[in-house]
């Protein structure tokens, strides 16, 4: 069955090999030098040039369905044409047909109601491994009636595009075909590509198909309650640090899917960055990191081969791919009730933002479709120091419809199910970056907790003018000077400059983004 998929496909490789166990992955890749295996056991590769995601060489092809949903005026989302398309899924299939490939078979969705079946056709084992790891893992009986796939995805590594051959510009490409549902990641080693390929694709599939709300977000459960909540943030913002709470259970870190049901995760993995990562600061994280783990670009002790977690000389975007199940607190499946809280987290690298505030429902919509924060070194191309950007829905990239499809289902659900809404800054207070400092983890876990359980709000808040945000007077464990960041600032009045100045980009970036539209408009949002 799966050589005749693979024909169809047009790869006609003389050896494949179907959804081989962690263990041969692992194996294999080491003899053929993909990686060579930390003193934890988990496998490390060098991905080679490409460190990060690389925005330039995403591409979404402009066939006739995708046309008409696709919002095109995000500069995320770049078009190429199908004639193009076409050539480049020719050639890297011809160059899979003449080497030997690593097939896996897995879910896109814990919930199966909702899942997507998802076919990769490797040219690395390691990659495999990747992927095997991060999608969720069909049970015995689904993998033989497994059948053919709803998305499928080329990975292609060794393969170099050119516009002579190919048609496209640069040595790498990532192409999002949604109408034959196809995905190409040709000439970058960097696996998140995979992933997050993965990922735009279910953001087309389950609002458009399913009317269900995809969201690039973390989640985790309190276990003596069932109480849910949604961590939302780009890389870097604390996503997958904050959801791995040991006083909470784990649903997922970095994607899921919000319907009638309830919240599923999308992957069965996590996809951590390791950068400074320590046991004290990030126990579940560090402890994750052990065989069947997949770490990139980690720089090893040549004698021990023990991870310096601190150096970043290939990359400060260096990362660890794990599944679920090295996480003792994970819930299994990856599926939760409705969400009682939810947490936009933002890295406000201008250091005034307070470090956490509540959101009524109009509020929730703003910073929902504002998406501020900071891009952090190495999760992108060129991306050396924190810059302050805005990326709708925390996740433009991610997201490939009209941002305000995305927007009325949140909102609905915040209103249906009167869900609380909180912004928190896991940036820098007593100053910018370069001058203040990051707030710390303890800290924003406190405020975390005191959140998600409700005590936040026994002490009352007080109302921010600048921000429009209402800033809770007092939380257990943190200082209260911390919550009101212009008494961190050694100056205050740079502090109202700074702060004034973020202001006006929030207004004028909402402006720009979404003209004629205003806050009043937000709590009656349509379909």
């Amino acid at each position: 069955m799966i050589r005749t998929i693979l024909k169809d496909l047009g790869i006609n490789s003389e050896k494949v090999n179907v959804d081989w166990s962690p263990a041969k992955l692992t194996e294999y890749a080491v003899k053929a030098g993909e990686g060579v295996l930390t003193n934890t056991g988990s496998l490390m590769c060098k991905t080679g040039k490409y460190t990060g995601r690389s925005p330039q060489n995403r591409y979404i092809v402009d066939a006739p369905k995708a046309h008409e949903n696709v919002n095109w005026n995000s500069p995320q989302n770049r078009p190429i044409d199908v004639e193009t398309y076409e050539r480049l899924y020719n050639n890297v299939a011809a160059y899979l047909s003449d080497r030997e490939v690593f097939v896996v078979r897995a879910f896109a969705g814990a919930d199966r109601a909702y899942a997507r079946k998802v076919l990769v056709v490797c040219e690395r084992a390691s990659q495999a491994l990747f992927i095997s790891q991060l999608l969720v893992r069909p049970t015995k009986d689904e993998l033989s009636n497994f059948g053919r796939p709803d998305i499928t995805v080329f990975a292609a590594p060794g393969y170099s595009t050119s516009k002579e051959v190919d048609g496209v510009d640069g040595d790498a490409a990532v192409m999002l075909n949604f109408d034959t549902k196809v995905i190409i990641v040709a000439g970058t080693g960097y696996s998140g590509e995979i992933k997050k390929g993965v990922f735009t694709t279910m953001s087309y599939l389950l609002p458009v198909e399913d009317g269900v709300l995809s969201m690039h977000c973390s989640a985790n459960v309190d276990p003596a309650t069932g109480k849910t909540a949604v961590l939302f943030g780009l890389s870097g913002t604390g996503k997958t640090t904050l959801s791995a709470d040991p006083n909470r259970r784990l649903i997922g870190d970095d994607e899921h899917g919000w319907s009638p049901r309830g919240i599923f995760n999308i992957e069965g993995g996590c996809y951590a960055k390791c950068i400074d990562l320590t046991r004290e600061r990030e126990p579940e994280i560090f402890d994750a990191i052990k065989f069947g783990c997949v770490t990139e670009n980690l720089v090893l002790d040549p004698e021990t081969s023990e991870p310096d977690y601190s150096d970043g000389s290939i990359t400060e975007n260096t990362r660890a791919g794990y599944p679920l199940t090295h996480i003792p607190s994970a819930v299994e499946p990856s599926v939760g009730e409705t969400p009682s809280v939810i947490l936009f987290l933002t890295a406000d690298a201008y250091g005034v933002l307070p470090p956490i505030s509540r959101l009524d429902r109009t509020e929730a919509m703003f910073h929902f479709l504002t998406g501020y924060t900071s891009k952090v070194a190495g999760t992108e191309v060129g991306i050396v120091e924190p810059q302050p950007t805005f990326s709708a829905l925390f996740g433009e990239p991610f997201m490939p419809l009209d941002h305000m499809v995305y927007a009325y289902l949140l909102g609905e659900k915040i209103a249906k199910h009167n869900t609380r809404v909180y912004l928190v800054n896991t940036g820098w207070t007593g100053g910018p970056y370069g001058v203040g400092h990051r707030i710390a983890l303890s800290h924003t876990r406190a405020l975390v907790r005191a959140a998600m359980d409700g005590s936040l709000d026994y002490a009352g808040y007080r109302h921010d003018d600048v921000f429009d945000v209402d800033v809770p007077r007092e939380c257990l464990g943190v200082p209260s000077d911390l919550l009101e960041p212009r008494k961190t600032w050694e100056d205050p009045e740079a502090y109202d400059e700074a702060a004034a100045k973020l202001a006006k980009l929030f207004k004028e970036n909402f402006e720009k983004r979404y003209p004629g539209t205003s806050l009043e408009d937000l709590t009656t949002l349509k379909r």
